[in-house]
């Protein structure tokens, strides 16, 4: 049945909770957020910043500025050069080039456009060794020679502070300067600015420690025993002490530590000693993902480009419903552990025996996105694509010639004899192009050839849960170990349109600092699964009473087994493959909806406060805030929606059944009206803080 559109973006722009911070006055201040990711695309804190520029430059105007490295080609493809509107920006910039360090500004051609001061390492990397002198008289800590990238930061770092030398030396008392930096490599700067007694202001936020990714990529038991870790021997072992010592050093030298997450804020606890001040969750612009209306439409649009690549993987064993065919997929770095793969390659071997004892006729086709290293596309892939299209080219032939000899015995005023509108040259064609489909091999499980298939861990456990794409599979398996590109002559989809297609992303990741993909899925009103070792799955436990009824599924990583997680998921995905195509429908709407509470426009928000209470503890004179007072950060929490469960268990037979018959509910369904009672019906504002020890948050519980 057609449904109207769920809640928009900006449906729920009336109900987001006042800010009650006290504004500060930009005019006054300079703000420069400093990471190794400005102009270049290394990981997601990249996104981070990107995506993060627009609501800043709404705020600040003229008076933000973001620094990073310089790179010729990121300059030359993403910056337009321009001279910087302060002249006490000048003239620091001026200090630096007159003693032969080379400094470039411009406006990086982003949404936003914000200004940006790019640093060129290049050109000072004769300082070296007198700037790693600096740092060992300063800190104590010592940087090896063979690290190229802990020399680079620190490169960068001491040219950063010396630039905000001579950027307050040039301004006096006013204005005041807050720089913000992310992550280690931006680190040193932070040191030297703190230990030079530069007047300024600083955040710095962590968005995943150093040493927590080293240990969780060995498969230790993490989350269970932060408390034993013999954190300097950890470090020691893996040879990364010393940028430990910098990210730790920075972390206690800032004014504000903030994390990304309420999970990376424990783990900062253990490995960096110091409990992070602010959470700043991360948030995406919605508006790029909001298609105007036409969310649902372009699902299938995307989907029915998803079935048409599928009809050419399996050629020759097509034989299933594409119609009753479910997309599930995962997508990320190629860390098999922390993202996850493990568990989901075995909950999927689960699913596949629960739907053939159940005799389901729902059948998954999952897809791993995750980029290995390979050297050509698989050659059966290549074929069954072209095969494919031979058989289009061959239906579309006679089809034309069909409708032809139908129009004209039509006009003569004659119904044709159907045996004789197709001559036997018809039937050979047709049957040469039956004949070209057949197989004698499975379809392949990876769409190239992957090296050292024989160790890769994906293909390793697809070998030992024996999930071969056999007929008798209600899951098949499609590992892709390359990113997506529109210009693919596989699967010419681009990322964004690939997952709008699909019905499900799975994402059971063991360390996940936040977690974009899930974020992405939602706001694009795609259900998902991730855990609550997540930013992502912490953040919306907190904000949403009932996280499933959205398409939120969150598999419990932290506190079960392996084995009870293992099930957990695979009981989730079994769940999802129970619904009818109405109930996906209702879900898709209900995911969409939660796209608000991603929106930078409202977690900007959390960074308003990191600011302002760095402000208030570097210059306490100027900026007045009550240290003990918490976070008046509101938010607002989803309940469970009135209408028909998502979960069949409620409003479907118990005995399995077609999956997308539209059967007559008993219970009335209303996008419109729902989506107002959410509206209505979001909680009372409560305050994003942490629960008092002694009271364990129920389930729904608003926490006011």
């Amino acid at each position: 049945m057609p449904l109207s559109r769920s809640l928009s973006m900006t449906s729920l722009s009336g109900v987001l909770p006042a800010w009650e911070e006290d504004e500060l006055p930009v005019e006054d201040l300079l703000l420069f957020e400093v990471a190794w990711e400005v102009t270049n695309k290394v990981g997601g804190i990249y996104t981070v910043i990107q995506s993060k520029a627009k609501i800043t430059v709404d705020e600040w105007g003229e008076n933000f500025y973001m620094m990073g490295p310089y790179f010729e080609h990121n300059f030359k493809t993403q910056v337009e050069g321009c001279d910087p509107p302060n002249p006490a920006i000048r003239k620091a910039m001026d200090a630096l080039i007159h003693n032969g360090c080379q400094v470039h500004f411009g406006r990086w051609l982003i949404e936003g456009s914000p200004y940006v001061i790019l640093f060129d390492i290049g050109s000072a990397a004769w300082n070296l060794d007198r700037w790693k002198g600096d740092l060992w008289q300063t800190c104590n800590i010592g940087l090896p020679y063979h690290d190229r990238e802990a020399n680079d930061s620190l490169i960068l770092g001491s040219l950063i502070a010396w630039f905000f030398k001579e950027l307050t030396d040039n301004l006096g008392d006013k204005p005041n300067v807050i720089g913000h930096f992310h992550e280690w490599q931006a680190g040193p700067g932070l040191i030297l600015s703190r230990s030079r007694k530069i007047p300024m202001a600083t955040v710095f936020t962590t968005h995943a420690t150093l040493l927590g990714r080293y240990l969780c990529a060995g498969n230790v038991d993490f989350y269970n025993n932060l408390d034993k870790f013999d954190i300097d021997k950890e470090a020691g072992d893996r040879q990364i002490y010393h940028r430990y010592c910098l990210e730790r050093a920075a972390v206690h030298c800032a004014h504000v530590f903030t994390t990304v997450s309420q999970i990376t804020a424990v783990e900062a606890k253990h490995m960096l000693h110091r409990k992070p001040d602010v959470v700043t969750p991360n948030g995406l612009n919605v508006k790029k993902f909001s298609a105007m209306h036409e969310f649902q439409n372009l699902h299938s649009t995307s989907k029915a480009r998803i079935q048409e690549f599928v009809r050419g993987h399996f050629y020759g064993h097509l034989d299933f419903n594409l119609d009753k065919t479910l997309f599930f997929f995962i997508a990320g770095r190629y860390e098999f552990s922390n993202k996850g793969a493990d568990i989901f390659l075995e909950s999927l071997s689960r699913l596949n025996y629960l739907l053939r004892v159940h005799r389901n006729d729902m059948t998954v086709v999952v897809f791993l996105i995750m980029p290995a290293k390979t050297n050509n596309f698989n050659v059966e892939s290549l074929k069954g694509q072209a095969v494919r299209k031979q058989l289009w080219d061959t239906a579309h032939a006679v089809k034309e010639k069909f409708g032809k000899r139908l129009y004209d015995a039509l006009l003569k005023g004659q119904i044709p004899d159907m045996n004789t509108i197709l001559d036997r040259d018809d039937f050979t064609i047709m049957k040469r192009a039956i004949y070209a489909t057949q197989r004698h091999s499975l379809p392949p499980v990876t769409t190239h050839n992957v090296l050292d298939d024989s160790t890769d861990p994906i293909l390793s456990n697809v070998r030992r849960i024996g999930l071969f794409n056999s007929r008798n599979d209600r899951v098949k398996i499609i590992f892709h170990p390359e990113f997506l590109s529109s210009t693919s002559p596989l699967l010419p989809m681009d990322y964004e349109d690939f997952v709008r297609g699909c019905n499900l992303g799975v994402f059971p990741s063991y360390y996940e600092p936040w977690g974009y993909t899930p974020g992405e899925c939602s706001v694009m009103g795609i259900p998902s699964v991730t855990t609550n070792l997540s930013g992502f799955g912490c953040f919306m436990e907190e904000h949403v009473s009932d996280p499933a009824a959205y398409g939120i599924y969150i598999v419990d990583r932290r506190f079960r087994s392996p084995e009870e997680s293992c099930n957990q998921l695979t009981q989730f995905m079994f769940t999802f493959c129970q619904q009818s195509r109405r109930q996906r429908i209702i879900q898709r709407n209900r995911t969409e909806r939660l796209s608000d509470l991603l929106d930078w426009r409202y977690l900007g928000r959390f960074y308003i406060h990191a600011r302002h209470l760095a402000l208030s503890r570097a210059f306490p004179e100027k900026f007045k805030t009550d240290p003990m007072a918490p976070l008046k950060t509101e938010g607002f929490r989803y309940p469970r929606p009135y209408s028909v469960p998502p979960s069949p268990s409620a409003s479907i037979h118990s005995t399995p059944h077609h999956s997308d018959v539209e059967e007559d509910d008993d219970e009335p369904y209303d996008e419109d009206e729902e989506a107002e009672r959410d509206r209505l019906n979001i909680k009372a504002p409560f305050v994003l803080g942490t629960v008092p020890e002694g009271k364990k948050k129920q389930p729904g519980e608003s926490g006011n």
